[in-house]
């Protein structure tokens, strides 16, 4: 019995491309939603930064259920379809959390993008300032896009990462301080639901005996993004296993996740990026960071620790945080809240999480300086595609003062919804 009903032939097409990795949600691999777009000509760059770590093994919670889904299927009576047979010999061995090499490659790319791009704005004694979070992965990655930069550099400007933020503390960078918020268990459950009972059918009727749980198959699915990446980018057998429509729905498992987990769907969601809102204010007007939230404000208070003197900043943060940025900035705003119970398949829908966070993200606020005048300007990328600023006037680039106006939310620290955290 053949995986899908399309057949092996049609599965196997649609799954074999590079355009397969764009369903992967969250675990895709880094991508330029658009190509790069300079400011318009009168305008000059003055300052840029924000990235996701990239690549990764599964979290010790999410290899411990793929592992176990993986013995169910190794332990079939027999395999009705010879796409399966590599079961046989298969054994689990990536690791848990830590970077994979392909991580390490994106994000020493996206330091050598950032020195050919942003050349202009180094000058000895005007070095990237780089922070970080502190899991390893995210530490990894910082210090592999400073190696980039550098060599782009021929090792002329070398950056250090100069703050590591402990996630046990206060962190601008991680997800870690707001106990109260809520999870997005009833959304994605509720999808999980919905969609996967055809997927898993298909797969019990290959794997004969596997017994297979709608929550196997939602493991499995994520094995072919997360395997593919321990293989340094070959594509994973496990791959082969599904087709772009169940990709389809794997990934809308993803956008459900992040927008009810720290994203407009979450009520507490968008507050748990409010610190970052104004430390991004602080860079930009050079001013003293003003925010009673999740600043450390030991750090923040520093000027070794948080100068408001560079040109580029580079900050490695989380997947779940920089979501929370986006919302608490009002990026990809939604006009009405993602719907579990069907997939919503328009065109032009803005919350996509491969689009958003997929390894190695990147969102860089550019400010510019235009005209004779040199008025000051704000323009933002998500993964090179330049953002329309919905909430400070609907274009490309926004007046610096009216962009720090536009931020009230942070600005008042969450209008209440900080404290809400710790109740």
């Amino acid at each position: 019995m053949a995986l899908s009903g399309r057949g092996q032939e049609a599965s196997t097409a649609a799954t074999s491309g590079s355009g397969i990795r764009r369903l992967w949600a969250q675990y895709s691999p880094w991508f330029a939603v658009e190509e790069y777009r300079s400011p318009p000509s009168a305008c000059r760059i003055t300052q840029v930064r924000l990235q996701r770590h990239g690549a990764r093994f599964p979290t010790t919670g999410a290899g411990g259920r793929i592992q176990t889904a993986v013995a169910k299927l190794q332990a079939a009576s027999a395999f009705a379809d010879p796409r399966l047979s590599f079961l046989r010999n298969y054994t689990y061995n990536l690791g848990t959390e830590d970077l994979v090499p392909l991580g390490a490659a994106e994000s020493f790319s996206a330091g050598k993008v950032a020195f050919k791009r942003y050349a202009h704005l180094v000058k000895p004694g005007q070095l990237p300032f780089v922070r970080a979070s502190g899991s390893e992965r995210v530490v990894l990655s910082a210090t592999n896009w400073t190696a980039g930069f550098s060599l782009a550099s021929h090792n002329v400007y070398s950056p250090k990462l100069s703050v590591i933020f402990s996630e046990e503390g206060n962190d601008t960078l991680d997800d870690s301080m707001c106990p109260s918020a809520g999870s997005s268990d009833a959304q994605t459950t509720q999808w999980l639901n919905t969609f996967y009972p055809a997927v898993t059918t298909r797969l019990n009727s290959a794997a004969q005996g596997a017994n297979l749980t709608n929550t196997d198959t939602f493991n499995l699915l994520s094995l072919c993004p997360f395997d593919t990446a321990a293989r340094n980018g070959g594509q994973s057998p496990f791959c082969g296993m599904f087709d772009a429509e169940d990709f389809r729905g794997f990934e809308y498992s993803g956008d459900l996740d992040k927008f009810y987990n720290t994203g407009y769907g979450q009520e507490l969601g968008p507050v748990q990026g409010v610190g970052y809102i104004n430390e991004l204010i602080a860079r930009l007007k050079r001013t003293p960071v003003v925010d009673h939230t999740q600043t450390n404000r030991t750090l923040d208070g520093d000027p070794a620790t948080f100068p408001l003197d560079r040109a580029i900043y580079a900050d490695f943060s989380h997947d779940n945080q920089m979501i929370a940025i986006y919302a608490a900035m009002g990026l990809f705003k939604q006009q009405r809240l993602l719907d579990p119970s069907q997939m919503d398949a328009r065109a032009s829908r803005t919350w996509v999480a491969s689009r958003l966070v997929p390894f190695g993200a990147r969102m860089v606020v550019e400010k510019l300086a235009c005209g004779d005048g040199g008025k000051e300007f704000v323009r933002i990328l998500v993964n090179d595609a330049v953002q329309p600023l919905d909430f400070c006037g609907g274009g490309e680039m926004c007046g610096l003062d009216a962009f720090v106006a536009s931020q009230a939310f942070a600005r008042n620290g969450g209008d209440g919804d900080f404290e809400k955290c710790f109740q």
